[in-house]
Formats: C-alpha cells, structure tokens, sequence
C-alpha cells in the first residue's frame, strides 16, 4: 500500500495589529472644531444671541465636538500590511483606505500649536494624483510620527524585496538603525539654514508691504480734507491694513527657521528633509527620486540683494500653484546666489544653475512680447530641460528628462501667422514647463529631442 503525503495549505500570515491614534486625539480635535465655528460667527451674531447664551452655546459645542472626536477614534486605526498602508475609520460607513507606498511621494510631520503643547504631531501623506492630503494621521507621539515616516519612506524606495517591519512604537533593533536616520535638524547638520532676518527682510521686500505706506498716507490725506476721523473709517483702515500685511506675515511664520538637510532612504536613494515653521512646525521627507520640477525665481525687490526663492513640484502634492502658502513646496523660501547654486545642484543633480545655457527665441517674437521676447530661453543639457521667461519677476523652471510624461506642440491664431509655436513639456501631477513662440521648425524639433532623451533616460533608470 502507498503512503500519499498531503500537504497542507499555505496559511496566509496574519496582519499586524491595529494601531490607534494617541488617546489626546479626540481633545485636539474637538479644540480644532471649536475654533473653527467660533471662527464663522462674528462679534454681532454673538452678542445677538446674548453673552450667556452664547457661552453656553460654546460648551454645548465643545463637548459634541470632543464626543463625536471620540467616537471617531475608537474606530479608527492604521497597519503597514506588505507595501500598503491600510486605514479604518468610519462611524455608520466603515471605510478602509489603502493605500500603495510606491505611489507615496511625500510624508510630512506637522505639529500645529496645540499639538506643541502635547507633545503630539500630525503625519500627512502626498501621493501620485491626490488632490489632498491623503489619510493625515491626527494626531500621534512625536517618536511613533517620525518612525512611521521613516519606514513609510523607506518602504515606498525602489528597493521591492519583503522586508518584515516591527510594530510602531517598538524600537529598532541596534543593526537596523541605519535605516531610521534622525529627523531633527537641529540635531545633524544641515545643508543649509535660512536667517530669520533675511526671511523678514525679504518679506518686507514685497510690493503689498513696500507700496503699504503709501497707501496709508492716501487714505489719512482723503480723511484730513474731508474731515470725517469716525470709528468705522478707523477701523476699516486697520483692517485693510491688517489684510494686506496677512500673506507676508504668515510667510514669515511659516518659513520661521528654515533648515534643509539631506539623508539616506533605504540602502542607496536619497532625500530632502525640511523643518521650518514657528507656530506650526513642519517636517518634511521628499525622495529625490519623486521630484517632478524646480522653479527658481528672481523678484524685482530682490535683485538689489541678489536673492532668489526656489521651489519643487511633486506629483500628488494637494492645492494649487504658488497662491497657495499652506502648500509644503519650499526648497529655499529666500537666499543668495551660491546657496540657490548649491541646493539645486543637490535636488536636481545635473543642473548648474550658473552653467546654464539658454537659446532665445527669434526676433518676430518681439511683435507678441515687445519687452519679454529678450528674456525668454530655452536650455537642453545632458539630463535637464529648463526654461527662462519673466521681466519684473524673472523664472527658470526645470523638468529633468527622467519626469517627462509627454510632449505637445501647439501653434494658436497669432503664431500661425509668424510661423511660431509653443512646446509643452508635461509631467505626472500636472508640473512642467513650457517654451512659448519658437519658430514652428524649432519647436518640432525641440519636442522630438525631448521625447528622444525622455525614452533614452526612462530606459536607463529601469535597467538601473
């Protein structure tokens, strides 16, 4: 008689546990509803409801705000299950997001004030097409934030090979230490730090806080010849004064103590690592490897001083353009030519920004841009396609070939009659870059240069 083994299956390994968010969770955000809605209602509308009214209101609403906060939490929790992050949340719909760390293209510890005062931080997660933050964890201890950043980061590397990673919370192992490098800049050295001084110097270097004063002593001449100094005209003075101080004032705070470092992600990639803010304090990892574009800019007022402002893009990051100041894009928000020089060859290695050579457009151009058509260029080096345009604010934007998604020539009315057209180099998220009016030969030309590097270096980095 024949003995027949039989296997038995293969059991799938269990998940690792849910973690939960920091038990302070529920009061941070019940505090952040509050002030939200005492936000929306303004002096008249309490007063009208009455002060001991409204003061009850405000405990009602509180205490809602911290019940329904608590109830949030106990049903929300997070695990790193293979490559994905996988979130519960949800009170009467229950909702898992998963979510993949190879399309993670940043991660960011926030720490609002109140969060400060805990002791506690925010984790918040840029991915590829997202039009917000995706899943911000609200709130966590410092050491579990920045450990769950560095093996999120880690994990979304090019690197694909199973890696068993510990629960948070529970330190690394003494080999394993490498791979979560210090996240507090203040504690290695950074590449570079920005002054406080230059950075409120260079806020006050702005057109709305340069042409203020002027603006102010129109509007106290029209009130000492009309003769008419009620409170309403005051206030409202003040209160347009306070509007337009608002952007560069929160710019201040925001970029208060700019520091920018570069570390290690997994075993041989490399990243950017940002900590500024002064209210809300901010940390931030970008792989160098998910950097869509560069910008670098040249104010008017800066000039004097010889400054500029360099930003990045990355696919995924939520909000829109330079408009918007919450937006975490800042590379350098303010800073001299060898510093610009200097972090821009590191972000985006192979561009010297003092190499750079520029072809410019012909001369009809002049005919659609009678005082930009001498200021606009466009450059091919070995890895980098970049473009300069701008008059007053002059600006170079940068799209390494390796990012380039596709390439479009489009001629409108105006340039069929000059034979010109425009070059449109598009990446993932909707960064990129454009070269206006070259003549239409040129323009062909340049996008069938463009798709030839962008093939040759996307075929390079996959065989590396």
């Amino acid at each position: 008689m024949t003995e027949v083994e039989v296997n038995s299956p293969e059991v799938a390994p269990e998940p690792p546990p849910r973690q939960r968010l920091h038990p302070l969770s529920p009061l941070l955000n019940g505090a952040r509803t509050l002030v939200v809605i005492v936000g929306a209602i303004s002096v008249t509308q309490a007063s009208s409801f009455g002060w001991e009214r409204f003061a009850v209101m405000l405990v009602v609403i509180a205490v809602g705000a911290v019940v329904f906060s608590l109830i949030n939490w106990l049903n929300t929790g997070y695990h790193i299950v293979g490559r994905e992050l996988r979130i519960h949340d949800g009170l009467i719909w229950r909702r898992t997001r998963a979510i993949p760390l190879e399309r993670l293209q940043t991660v960011e510890v926030r720490r609002p004030l109140l969060a400060q005062l805990t002791g506690l931080a925010e984790l918040r997660l840029e991915v590829v097409g997202g039009g917000k933050t995706e899943a911000p964890l609200a709130f966590l201890t410092v050491a579990d934030a920045e450990a769950l950043r560095e093996r999120l980061v880690r994990l979304s590397g090019h690197d694909h090979t199973p890696i068993q990673e510990p629960l948070v919370g529970t330190p690394p192992a003494p080999d394993s230490a490498a791979a979560y490098p210090r996240s507090d800049l203040d504690l290695v050295s950074p590449r570079h730090a920005v002054p406080n001084a230059d950075l409120v110097l260079s806020q006050i270097l702005t057109p709305q806080t340069f042409f203020l004063p002027l603006g102010v002593a129109s509007v106290l001449v029209q009130f000492s010849f009309a003769g008419d100094f009620n409170l309403v005209a005051i206030f409202s003075t003040l209160a347009a004064v306070g509007g337009v101080m608002l952007a560069p004032a929160r710019r201040v705070l925001n970029d208060w103590s700019f520091r920018i470092g570069d570390v290690p992600i997994g075993d041989e990639g490399r990243g950017l690592r940002m900590a500024y803010g002064l209210l809300e304090t901010r940390n931030q990892t970008v792989p160098l490897h998910r950097l869509q574009a560069v910008t670098v800019t040249w104010p008017l007022l800066w000039r004097a001083k010889r400054w500029m402002r360099v930003r990045f893009s990355v696919a995924g990051v939520a909000g829109p353009g330079d408009g918007n100041e919450q937006q975490s894009d800042r590379l350098l928000p303010v800073g001299d030519p060898e510093t610009g020089r200097r972090l821009v060859a590191l972000a985006m290695p192979g561009l010297d920004l003092a190499a750079v050579r520029m072809a410019p457009p012909p001369r009809r151009v002049r005919w659609l841009h009678p005082f930009a058509w001498s200021r606009m260029g466009v450059g091919l080096n070995a890895t980098v396609f970049t473009v300069v345009r701008g008059v007053l604010t002059r600006e170079l934007v940068a799209v390494p070939y390796t990012r380039i998604q596709s390439v479009r020539v489009v001629q409108g009315p105006l340039q069929r009659r000059l034979s010109l057209a425009t070059v449109h180099v598009d990446t993932a998220g909707g960064a990129g870059a454009e070269a206006p009016d070259r003549d239409v030969h040129e323009a062909w030309a340049l996008a069938a240069a463009l798709g030839a590097r962008a093939h040759a270096a996307q075929a390079a980095t996959m065989r590396s």
